[in-house]
């Protein structure tokens, strides 16, 4: 018997991260009553903490391999990674502005995510059809959203979008275990994913700079800088103040010389 979607059994991960925002929100507000489960949460919290520290010791030598591992990897499968080249090509092969890439990069880096939110929007519709369950509209649309939110809490490592996947997955009731149908293909997925993402990135400065060109070109002019005029690169670039005697104005018998 086939299940019905949204009545498979799993953790309702979107529930429960919603479920325990309200419940800090209400503990907050209690004040002097909600006192003892906050100190519980507290404590807990901590003895978690504790543990994660003594697992993380443990594992130096692990850990020292795994990083090893990720930075000689030819191909990047991470944003973050991607930053410095991407600094390079748009400041030094597309002449965007500094100022626009120094703010727009770290940001898209972060949280923008697009490859990896249509990434598991067609992954969780594929394991839908692979279990021949019939999604509505509703829940493409649940799933749409779900995916777009997911990816922007998603870190820029390797295979994150595995991890929030079951986000997604839970969100209309669809078997997590079915993840592992895509595992095996993932590694190649996540490079395309990453270029995605760093393209989006690039794109989104350069429109950032082309809205800003004003601001940035009334900046520079208070600032005192010279603006030419250079059509082979980009509509103005920056020259450093003129010297004192190049602002001098002429007199009238330099004028006639």
């Amino acid at each position: 018997m086939i299940p019905v979607p949204g009545s498979v059994n799993g953790i309702n991960a979107l529930g429960l991260v919603v479920f325990s925002l309200c419940f800090g929100l209400i503990i907050g507000n209690m004040r002097e009553q909600g006192r003892p489960l906050r100190d519980f949460f507290d404590c807990l919290n901590e003895a978690i903490m504790r543990l994660v520290a003594i697992i993380m010791w443990s594992l130096n030598t692990f850990l020292l391999c795994l990083i090893t591992f990720h930075t000689t990897i030819p191909l990047s499968s991470h944003s973050s990674a991607t930053l410095p080249i991407t600094f390079k090509c748009l400041e030094e092969n597309n002449k965007v502005d500094k100022r626009v890439t120094r703010f727009v990069l770290p940001v898209g880096a972060t949280i923008n995510m697009d490859g990896t939110a249509l990434y598991e929007a067609l992954a969780a519709i594929f394991i839908a059809q692979v279990n021949d369950y019939d999604l509505n509209f509703g829940q493409i649309l649940t799933i749409s959203i779900t995916a777009t939110a997911a990816s922007i809490g998603a870190a820029g490592i390797p295979q994150a979008g595995l991890v929030t996947m079951i986000i997604v997955l839970t969100s209309v009731g669809l078997p997590t275990d079915d993840i592992s149908l895509i595992i095996a293909v993932d590694w190649f997925l996540d490079r395309l994913r990453t270029i995605t993402n760093v393209l989006g990135d690039s794109i989104g400065a350069g429109i950032v700079e082309h809205l800003s060109r004003h601001e940035l070109r009334n900046n520079d002019l208070e600032l005192g800088n010279k603006i030419v005029e250079q059509p082979d690169k980009k509509p103005y670039i920056l020259i450093s103040q003129e010297s004192e005697y190049e602002n001098e104005t002429p007199t009238p018998d330099e004028t006639k010389m």
